[in-house]
């Protein structure tokens, strides 16, 4: 006998729940929040790594079956819902309220740490209204009778990235000191988030307009720019040049699947939280396909200007190496000045190799190779703060493409920091834990202040090398499993025929036949493959770390290092501990509902769906009526 249960289910108010002013306003958030600092700094060397044009191959065959289905889907899901993270999994079923903490514990830690990165950011802001640039020449030692040793046995550029910027230790087991100029930088930076997210999406709408709009202003002037570089058209050749061969490497369909996921921010929740606060009746799947193709061709736009200025860095690099050994040539055999050019090099040290070859074996000349000028990859932190600022400094009125370049980078960083203080903010305001009573001006500031206090060990000496622990752990592993879990959820917890139907009743029309093979199968499928290979290379890859170690014989190269067992230890933690609210939040209700099924006055909990369906899990056959949550009668 079927049971008829009539309870309704809390139906969120639309006039109660903030909305964006315009379709535009949210749409510009979504991007803001997926176009981040990896569009400018991790893009452009997976290509410059991975064949060049060849990997845009499996960057797009990752972005149609993985990126687009899942993006469709959290939006659709958080639109439908009308909920946070945390209590719009709780709604679908209580056994998947364990997907959405996790996505909030990520959001957690990633702020911490991505908030850090603007600190270095604005530090470098500030002091590129000097002139010259501080990190353009190597200061005197404490003598002044010379260069500080370690800046001259490596380059001006890395001695003001890792000892004026980070005064950084030579392992990650000694701490250091708080270093005072990060800790003002970090202030002003959390600051800043506070302000932007005081009111949530109130306060973040406004200042999206700003923060995802100007980078694409300086791309631009920087493109326009880049390009008359002498060398551009060599890095431009560098990146777009394909080299098929590198399509045979499993790890560069690898590369390219974590690529579109971490871009498009998928996981984290804040994008469920940006599409809770849209009508119910919108088109969530153009939105989908809009926000992830600007993002995907933002990284290309991005490429462009990066790579002129890299291949004009390798140019002004090769041509140094030229005319360094041009002068030892000309001083050695005594040659008139610019008898040797550096057009007529080769010929000239062809000439001169057979004909005096014991000289120029004693000059030991260095080899100079264009290619091995570009060939130097660099990626993340070491391209923005070293590669890039080198480059700037050789160009004309270098303070004013510092200043550009770093505004840029701060609203790239600064427009992903609302999305993911969004994924933390709005579950914390939907909670019953939180009082109704606290406004959101005080929770944001809670919020705010608790996660600079804890961002302070980031400012320590070792801070750089926890930033690469948790980025390498807590922001990769357990997005995928989150990732996997939400696409199962839906599509055989929620069931996807029923999600088809939602989806229809908000967009006007079915999804086709793309959407539910890719949602049912494939998506799930990519996930469960990338997860599984990702893991597996980091298991057969030893735990190591490059550490800045001038007393390192190898010195200005990195020394590796092995991670201590207690570091490995916090490693697997930050790994494991996201991922671990999905079966421990299952198995909590799992052991409630028997405890509880024991009282006979005990009623099974409902759940309920998108539309409204009610659904008993003891009696999942019964018929239930169904109570409409996005329809409204």
């Amino acid at each position: 006998m079927s049971k008829n249960l009539s309870v309704s289910p809390e139906i969120p108010k639309e006039d109660s729940r903030p909305k964006w002013d315009s379709k535009f306003q949210y749409i510009l958030s979504c991007i803001g929040f997926a176009v981040g600092l990896g569009n400018v700094w991790r893009f452009p060397y997976l290509c410059q790594i991975h064949g060049g044009g060849a990997f845009l191959i499996p960057y797009f065959i990752a972005l149609l079956f993985e990126g687009i289905p899942l993006l469709h889907l959290e939006l659709a899901l958080g639109q439908c819902l009308r909920k946070g993270s945390i209590s719009a999994w709780n709604s679908i079923s209580p056994y998947l309220g364990g997907v959405g903490v996790g996505s909030w514990m990520v959001s957690v830690l990633v702020s911490l740490y991505y908030n850090t990165v603007l600190t270095w950011v604005m530090w470098y802001f500030i002091n590129s209204f000097q002139e010259p640039l501080p990190w353009s020449m190597c200061p005197l030692n404490e003598n002044r009778t010379g260069f500080n040793e370690e800046c001259y046995r490596s380059t001006s550029v890395n001695y003001f990235w890792y000892r004026k910027t980070l005064n950084i230790t030579p392992d990650v087991t000694e701490s250091g000191t708080l270093q005072w100029w990060l800790i003002l930088c970090l202030a002003a930076c959390w600051a800043i988030v506070y302000l932007c997210t005081i009111r949530g999406i109130e306060t973040t709408g406004k200042a999206i307009y700003v923060t995802a709009i100007f980078p694409y202003l300086v791309l631009t002037i920087f493109l326009i720019h880049g390009l008359t570089l002498p060398g551009a058209t060599n890095g431009l050749a560098y990146l777009f040049t394909p080299n098929l061969n590198t399509l045979k490497n499993p790890s560069v369909w690898l590369d390219a699947a974590t690529q579109i996921f971490f871009s498009l921010s998928l996981a984290f929740g804040g994008l469920i939280a940006f599409s809770s606060y849209n009508s119910p009746k919108n088109d969530c799947e153009k939105d989908a396909v809009t926000v992830a193709l600007v993002n995907s061709m933002t990284s290309l736009y991005a490429s462009i200007p990066v790579f002129s200025v890299l291949g004009f860095k390798a140019t002004t690099g090769y041509w140094d190496c030229l005319d360094r050994n041009i002068i030892n040539i000309i001083n050695e055999f005594d040659l008139p000045e610019e008898s040797i050019m550096r057009d007529n090099y080769t010929a000239w040290i062809s000439l001169l190799n057979s004909s005096y070859p014991e000289k120029i074996a004693g000059l030991k000349l260095k080899s100079c190779d264009l290619q091995e000028f570009l060939d130097q990859s660099v990626s993340g932190t070491g391209l923005a703060f070293i590669t890039f600022t080198q480059a700037i400094i050789f160009m004309p009125g270098s303070q004013a493409w510092a200043v550009l370049f770093f505004i840029m980078l701060f609203c790239l960083g600064l427009s992903s920091m609302f999305g993911n203080i969004e994924g933390v903010f709005t579950p914390l305001l939907e909670l019953r834990i939180i009082s109704k009573s606290i406004r959101k001006e005080l929770l944001s500031g809670i919020i705010c202040l608790i996660s600079f206090l804890i961002a302070l060990c980031f400012t320590l000496g070792s801070g750089s090398y926890w930033i690469d622990i948790f980025d390498s752990y807590a922001g990769t592993v357990p997005l995928l499993v989150i990732a996997f879990f939400e696409v199962i959820g839906v599509a055989y917890v929620y069931k996807i025929k029923r999600f088809i139907k939602d989806v229809k009743w908000m967009t006007g029309r079915k999804p086709n036949l793309y959407w539910q093979i890719t949602w049912r199968f494939i998506s799930p499928l990519l996930l469960l493959i990338v997860f599984l290979a990702f893991v597996t290379l980091r298991i057969q890859k030893p735990s190591s770390y490059a550490a800045w170690n001038p007393k390192y014989e190898g010195f200005p190269m990195k020394e590796e290092k092995v991670y201590p067992p207690w570091v490995l230890a916090i490693c697997v933690l930050l790994a494991v501990l996201p991922c671990a609210f999905v079966p421990l939040v299952a198995l909590f209700h799992l052991v409630k509902k028997i405890c509880r099924s024991k009282d006979p006055s005990f009623v099974q909990p409902q759940v309920f769906s998108c539309q409204g369906a009610s659904i008993n899990f003891s009696h999942p056959k019964e018929s239930i009526p169904i109570v409409s949550v996005c329809k409204k009668k």
